[in-house]
Parts: C-alpha cells; structure tokens; sequence
C-alpha cells in the first residue's frame, strides 16, 4: 500500500466549504461549528442543501442529488480550498455512486475533513482521487463546537502539521509491537458495509488499521470483523489502531472479543487511541506513511499530513 498525495495545508483567510453527505444537521450546532472556523480566521462557507431534510427518509439532510451536488460542487470550487463534513449519520453510500470522480480528480487536490458514515467517503477519497484525508471532527459535531483538545488539534492539523506528526494515545497494547504501513479505516459498520462496492480498497493489506464505532452490540462488532476476515480483507494488514468504542458495551466486555477476533493477526494492536466517537477526538490523517509503536502507544507520521 503507497502512501498518497498531501493537499496543501491551510493558511489565514482560506475558505472552506462545509457540507452535509449524510444526516441532517442542527443549525444551532451548525452555526457555533462556523463560529469556531471563523475564530480560525478561516473564511467558511455553507452549502446549499445542509439543512436539507429527505421529504420521506428523515434521517438524510435532503436527497440523494443534491447531497451528491453540494459536495461535488464544493470541491470542483477553485475557490474553496477545503471540504469539511457538517456530520455523520447515514448517506454516503446512497450518494457516493451519483459523485462525478473524474471531474472531482481534475478540480486536483485540497483537504477533506470528517468521520462516522464519511467513512465510505475516506474510502473513495483514497480509491477514486488518491489523497490523504482527515479522519476527524465534523463542523456540527459535538465534539468540535465543545471540546477544546478537539478543535486544537484539527486545528493544528490543519495549519502546522508538522507540529503534530507524532500521535500519542498513552494507552496500553493489546498486542505489543512496532509496525509501519499507510494509514486508513474508519467506522468499523462502514468498512464492513464497503465491502464489493465500487469505491472500496481491495484489502488493509501493507496498511495501519485504525478502527473504531458507537452505539453497536459487542455481537454486532464481533459480525463486521468476522466479515472482514472471512473476506481476507485484513490479510497482510501491518498493525491495528483501536479508538473509542462510544455507547458500545463497557470496554471490560468489548475487549476479550477485539482480542479474539484481532489477536491472531499477528501484528500489534494499539487500544484506546482516542479518535473516533469521543470527547476530544484526535485527527488522523489517512494514507499517510507512519510507524505503529503499540507499547509507547505513539503514530509516528513519515512526513506532516498536509503539505
């Protein structure tokens, strides 16, 4: 697994367009997440359809087209110099085929920042445009109107990342280790939902596995890994990242299972690595070279994540 193309990092004054691929959005969460971009001295500008709802499906932010519309607008925008997700939910996938990806790859490089559900869209991003991507919080998110960690460190992401090339969760190893690969992963229900579908990796093959999800049942866990091994997409994965298992069992329950499941990889796994759905979430880029040390609980980035 290569790594991918850096979009360049962002600067005072850039404008960055925030859009809804997935669930509806609350606009008072909506409008505090542009207020932060706005203390950034980042210029922000919203979408036509963010606060959209589906006449039928209430939990999409309006229909497919135009879901597919705004995002395809905004990053073919010469004008717009990144494409923050305003949150997850559900939809990606029912938009993802409508996006025009070579039109999208010609408009060339530029930041592009969610998680949850904008799993699928790592994916493509990866896939269809070859580009790093940020696996982080979302312009309506909880968790980055509300969470100075969180803000700070997409922030620095961001604008100085070289600052944050080394990744520290502090946790424990599940399997202790070192490891390097490409970065890539997401919500485990989307990979798992990925698979067969036109825009998936064929495999985490060379790669670091980073793995998280909120609200599942330990079985329903236990089903999306099983699936992914039977599918031998996780062969000849390198390591694993474990982030926040939000409004799952208790972690003392969840363990023995991602044990189970995980340990007969081979290659060390890192618990606790706090991205995903939690307070505080770390940004992770996707597709960028890096070193797993499971023990010192460290990704240590090749190079920063942008340019």
């Amino acid at each position: 697994m290569r790594d991918l193309v850096r979009p360049s990092r962002l600067a005072a004054g850039a404008r960055v367009a925030v859009v809804a691929p997935s669930g509806p959005v609350p606009e008072e969460r909506l409008q505090a997440g542009l207020d932060v971009l706005r203390g950034w001295d980042l210029d922000p500008v919203v979408a036509p359809h963010v606060l959209d709802r589906h006449g039928t499906f209430d939990y999409l932010a309006g229909t497919d087209a135009d879901r597919a519309a705004d995002l395809q607008a905004a990053w073919c925008d010469p004008a717009v110099d990144a494409v923050l997700c305003a949150r997850g939910g559900y939809g990606v996938q029912r938009m993802a085929d409508l996006l025009d990806w070579e039109a999208m790859r010609a408009a060339g490089p530029k930041v592009f920042v969610g998680f949850s559900d904008i799993t699928a869209l790592h994916e493509a991003f990866a896939t269809r445009l070859g580009l790093v991507t940020l696996h982080g919080p979302m312009a309506a998110g909880i968790d980055f109107t509300k969470n100075a960690r969180a803000q700070e460190h997409l922030k620095a992401t961001l604008f100085a990342p070289e600052t944050v090339r080394v990744i520290a969760s502090g946790g424990a190893p599940m399997v202790p280790g070192r490891a390097r690969g490409v970065t890539l992963g997401g919500c485990l229900a989307l990979l798992a939902a990925e698979l067969g579908t036109p825009h998936a990796r064929p495999s985490a093959r060379g790669g670091l596995l980073c793995l998280e999800d909120v609200g599942e049942e330990t079985y329903r866990l236990d089903r999306y890994l099983t699936q992914l091994l039977r599918a031998g997409w996780l062969d000849g994965v390198g390591g694993v990242l474990l982030g926040s298992w939000q409004e799952c069992e208790p972690y003392e329950r969840l363990r023995p299972m991602l044990a189970d499941r995980l340990g007969g990889l081979g290659v060390p796994v890192a618990e606790d690595f706090g991205f995903g759905h939690c307070e505080g979430a770390l940004t992770v880029p996707f597709g960028a070279a890096a070193e797993l040390d499971a023990d010192a609980g460290t990704l240590t980035l090749d190079g920063p994540a942008l340019g």
